[in-house]
């Protein structure tokens, strides 16, 4: 259901005109930004001649649900970090490391390094730092002696479980309210629109604004 949004002799900014009933002004004003027209108004970038309005409507409204999604897992992921304490690329290491335990893998530095895809030295004063804040250890490899297993400690894994682990659950739940054609379908799209950001090919890519090129 729409409701209009507008206050007396004001009126309405880009977006705000329709919005879903309850939604606040600010979260209105945001949806404008991922509609085709604000985005491509000329249609330089979509042709848009063999889609009808209701083609667009519907575009738009996808369009604006990936970005609530993208802004919906910022948010997870800064909430996981100011309750960890940690940074992105330790939160990354902190979330791979407890996986492969689930696996029953061994995870080492190296190991690690190339999931992160960060240098061996870098790798080692990351770990240093979830070390010294009691986060994971260290110890010796059951079959190389060369290398040393990492495992995160009792109270992180506890803590990752219950906080960031169990929100991102919820991405299983909405999953399984889906029948097994609409997953297909879901996948399907995911896949393409992953295929479509890939940075392959793209020339500008590398470059910065306003150098030469090549």
């Amino acid at each position: 259901m729409l409701c209009r949004v507008t206050e007396p002799d004001a009126q309405p900014a880009p977006g705000e005109e329709y919005a879903p009933a309850g939604a606040d002004r600010a979260d209105a004003a945001r949806s404008w930004v991922y509609r085709l027209a604000a985005a491509d108004p000329d249609g330089e970038l979509v042709d848009r001649s063999a889609l009808t309005g209701d083609d667009i409507t519907q575009i738009d409204a996808l369009m604006r649900a990936l970005g609530d999604l993208r802004q919906a897992e910022k948010d997870l992921a800064d909430a996981s970090m100011r309750y960890m304490d940690l940074g992105e690329t330790d939160m990354r290491a902190l979330q791979h490391l407890i996986a492969a335990a689930h696996q029953g893998e061994l995870s080492t530095a190296g190991r690690l390094a190339a999931h992160l895809g960060i240098s061996s030295a870098s790798t080692t004063k990351l770990l240093d730092r979830l070390e010294k804040a009691g986060h994971v250890r260290r110890e010796p490899h059951p079959s190389d002696r060369r290398a040393l297993v990492v495992r995160v400690e009792p109270a992180t894994r506890t803590a990752a479980m219950h906080t960031m682990g169990a929100l991102q659950a919820r991405r299983v739940r909405a999953v399984q309210r889906l029948d097994p054609a609409e997953r297909d379908t879901v996948t399907a799209f995911l896949a393409d629109m992953t295929a479509e950001l890939s940075l392959d090919g793209v020339d500008w890519v590398g470059g910065r604004l306003g150098e030469p090129s090549d």
